[in-house]
């Protein structure tokens, strides 16, 4: 009979489905005392029961394959370690490319994989056939092929995990539902069930499609959506019983379905377009029905019928097989199919584990992935991707449907580099300038925003065109990037995250985050918040406007990913701070180009001349009568100010700098120009050269990191630890000799016949004519002048590391102008 057993607990997991029950096993395996989780009816009810249990290392994000590999490993062992079977299978699994495009696609993540230790390799359509010999090879040009992939039950998965957890002391009570949760003054929780309460340290909330119930009652609306996914098991295939080994799992992505053994039959489940497939919307505005636990839905053939032909094609024993059990279940999917992972915002010791469309593969790795994150206060590494924090207020209801609709739609669509999806946009997050631009360039989407990537002119080729090699956008970002470096400017950089911090204990909470010195009034610098391991977290620019009030300003991703951070160092030092989001109230414009100054002067009668308004420095001043607070910085490296202002002037303020720069033939730029300029100069950018896998040092940011303030800043002894004993890698600078092709980050990095490292960023630089990419290497081949190769699309192409920058940055060039030196352009 169920009963509680403690009313105190360290950790309290909410939803016994397999992801929590991993955390469970996972927290309890490490050490932690007091884990107690609590399943509203019975383990693996809700969406986990009824999985078609895939299990793959293939995933083309480059952190999320550690997740995958994780679980593989932790599936092979855990039936030998807890003596529970797991029904594990590794027949291998065969994506099949039908098209060229699909070809290319396997190439570019063919050069993702080169660094990974997990096996997988682009194969013939002969040896396709070998490993899958009922295959209607007509139309298969290639595979991708990953040895170690397979299936496994997910219900025996869950109970050998739940068998390991109660092993190592964890506590799993069933059936005990959460009624109620109360936040208490010091941080800690009270978790409410029919049986009594629980105090608890901390929450989790692993709850599948419940997790909405439980966020509702802390006041949060986690962006989450009911699917429904259907899959249909054959029975027993003749030539399927005469096999010798079991069949890999076949991925079709044209047809977008997975088909795999079952017993001597064949299991097949499709993902409908996103005209067809259905959400179960009624259980996010009206909850989910009262007592539904391993129930399913009616299913519907028809409207997978044209999947079921497309696999009777690709598989053509797949005619003459008799369906004996269609399965249709929810999967919770979030807007974009991954999951969120980690700690919440704006409340205290609330973690999650939700969202998971792929959970049997994730659930292993993520539930070692958050145990690390709880016992040792941050992320063993970087997955800003699966971030909850990466949604706001912005992800309604209508806006998480709609994306839902389309990324299970788009299940197994291309993937491509710089890839867009329009569904749900754009949000109630739009920029001043939205209405204006929209109709004149390509927008980006960015943490709920619209941004323009680039702008339009007479007889560009306009819209959305995504490739692997250079597309419509390469010359109209090479002309914006002419001019900035010739003439003038404008980019809307409305995005950034902003953040006004004050009070008594400002100064010494800034100190205390961050590795740079806190910057004097009317100052701004470059500033890094490191982990207690001396990775790099996050990077922002502070300036001091007044005494102790300061600004904060972050990439528009990290927004409430830094803010979680900064307010958790606030309440653990009991900070005498006040912390105000900015955001969505400040617009920002940034001018630049060698004519910055000029234009702007024309709209002030403050002095910007370079004596008086210097490089770094930040004030207050009016623009043609609007207040702004200018700083003079600029990620193109030119001569710029960004200008910050209230999101109602910014009509006002862009079309009086437009009107003002007329003579001087001011125009528009968008990111991609932004991100050539910023790579010629060498300024590296959180979430390629830097994140939580890399330290400050092997990422070149020395100048930045003050080791020997008197503030014991957050990572400064790991740091010097780091230091002491001497990096093993660092980031270069390569040019590339490529054709039609140029890095984008991610790549493998060649010498001498193996992979040695990886590119982070890259792209074509329109001031050396070639390509240009940041990489981490060996320290022993990472010399000025060694010859490496970057591997591109298939292919190994010559590269050769440089002295960074390509270009001086604007400051540089006129401080060596002054000491009568020719700079390099």
């Amino acid at each position: 009979s169920p009963s509680l057993g403690k009313d105190r607990a360290d950790t309290v997991i909410i939803g016994g489905g397999c992801v929590g029950v991993s955390l469970a096993y996972h927290l309890a395996k490490a050490g932690l005392k007091d884990v107690v989780l609590l399943e509203k009816s019975e383990l693996t009810a809700g969406s986990t029961w009824h999985a078609a249990g895939l299990t793959t290392y293939f995933h083309p994000g480059i952190n999320l394959k550690k997740i995958h590999a994780y679980s593989i490993k932790l599936y092979e062992k855990l039936e030998e370690e807890t003596g529970q079977p797991v029904g594990f299978h590794q027949p291998g699994s065969i994506r099949i490319a039908s098209t060229p495009t699909r070809v290319d696609e396997f190439k570019y993540q063919m050069t993702r994989a080169g660094w990974h230790p997990t096996e997988q390799y682009l194969i013939t359509p002969e040896k396709v056939q070998e490993l899958f010999p009922l295959l209607n090879m007509d139309k298969v040009l290639a595979g991708l092929y990953n040895p170690g992939d397979g299936h496994i039950d997910p219900y025996s998965l869950t109970m050998a995990l739940a068998a390991g957890a109660r092993k190592y002391g964890a506590q799993l009570n069933y059936p005990v539902q959460v009624t109620n949760l109360k936040s208490r003054s010091d941080g800690t929780w009270e978790v409410e069930t029919p049986l009594g309460i629980i105090q608890a340290k901390r929450i989790v909330n692993t709850a599948g499609f419940w997790a909405r119930d439980i966020g509702k009652m802390l006041g949060l609306q986690h962006p989450l959506i009911p699917v429904h996914h259907q899959y249909v098991v054959t029975s027993t295939i003749p030539e399927v019983k005469a096999l010798k080994t079991e069949l890999p799992v076949i991925r079709d992505l044209e047809g977008s379905y997975y088909l795999r053994q079952e017993r001597d039959g064949l299991l097949f489940g499709p993902y409908e377009s996103e005209e067809k497939m259905k959400l179960q919307d009624s259980w996010v505005t009206n909850g989910v029905p009262p007592g539904f636990g391993k129930e399913l839905f009616e299913s519907d053939l028809d409207r997978i019928m044209e999947h079921i032909e497309a696999a009777m094609e690709m598989v053509p024993i797949l005619r003459k097989a008799d369906i004996v059990n269609t399965i249709a279940g929810p999967i919770t999917y979030s807007p974009d199919i991954l999951p969120m992972v980690g700690p919440h915002q704006g409340v205290r010791n609330y973690w999650v584990a939700i969202g998971f469309g792929y959970g049997i593969i994730h659930a292993g790795g993520m539930g070692k992935y958050l145990s690390d994150w709880i016992l040792e206060g941050e992320p063993p590494f970087d997955l800003i991707e699966v971030d909850p924090n990466r949604y706001g207020k912005w992800t309604t209801t209508e806006y998480t449907a709609a994306k839902a609709r389309e990324s299970y739609g788009f299940n197994n669509i291309v993937g491509y580099p710089k890839e867009e999806r329009f569904a749900g946009r754009p949000t109630e997050r739009t920029s001043g300038l939205y209405d204006l631009l929209k109709s004149k360039c390509s927008m980006g989407f960015h943490a709920g925003w619209e941004q323009p990537h680039w702008f339009y002119k007479p007889g560009d080729e306009t819209g959305y065109k995504p490739s692997f090699r250079r597309t419509n956008w390469f010359d109209p970002v090479g002309r914006e990037y002419k001019q900035v470096m010739e003439k003038v400017g404008v980019i809307d950089l409305s995005p950034f995250g902003k953040f006004k911090v004050k009070g008594t204990d400002s100064v010494k909470l800034l100190d205390h985050l961050f590795a740079n010195v806190v910057p004097k009034v009317g100052s701004t610098n470059i500033s890094h918040m490191l982990t207690p391991r001396g990775k790099v977290y996050a990077e922002l620019t502070v300036s001091q406007l007044y005494p102790g009030e300061f600004m904060l300003v972050t990439g528009s991703g990290s927004e409430l990913h830094d803010l979680r951070w900064i307010e958790e160092k606030v309440t653990r030092g009991g900070y005498k701070v006040e912390i105000e989001n900015m955001t969505d109230e400040m617009g920002v414009l940034s001018v630049a180009g060698p004519y910055a100054r000029q234009v702007l002067q024309r709209l002030t009668n403050e002095d910007l001349s370079d004596s008086s308004f210097k490089f770094l420095q930040c004030r207050h001043l009016k623009l043609s009568n609007i207040a702004v607070t200018a700083i003079r910085i600029s990620y193109t490296g030119e001569l710029g100010w960004e200008l910050y202002h209230r999101k109602e002037d910014s009509v006002s303020l862009y079309n009086a700098i437009m009107e003002a720069g007329q003579k001087e033939g001011i125009d528009d730029f968008g990111t991609y120009a932004l991100n050539a300029l910023r790579l010629e100069k060498g300024f590296r950018a959180w979430g390629a050269e830097m994140n939580c896998d890399t330290n400050p040092l092997e990422a070149g940011l020395e100048y930045f990191v003050k080791l020997n303030k008197a503030a014991d800043f957050t990572g400064k002894q790991a740091l010097k630890h780091i230091k002491e004993k001497g990096l093993k890698r660092r980031l270069v600078y390569l040019t590339v000799e490529t054709d039609n092709v140029d890095p984008e980050g991610n790549e493998s990095v060649w010498h001498n016949g193996k992979v040695i490292g990886n590119t982070t960023s890259g792209c074509f630089s329109y001031g050396a004519q070639q390509s240009l990419a940041f990489a981490y290497v060996p320290m022993e081949v990472s010399k000025v002048g060694q010859k490496l190769e970057v591997e591109l699309l298939g292919k190994n192409y010559p590269a050769t590391i440089i002295q960074e920058p390509l270009v001086l940055t604007e400051p540089t060039r006129v401080r060596l102008q002054r000491k009568g030196e020719s700079p390099k352009i």
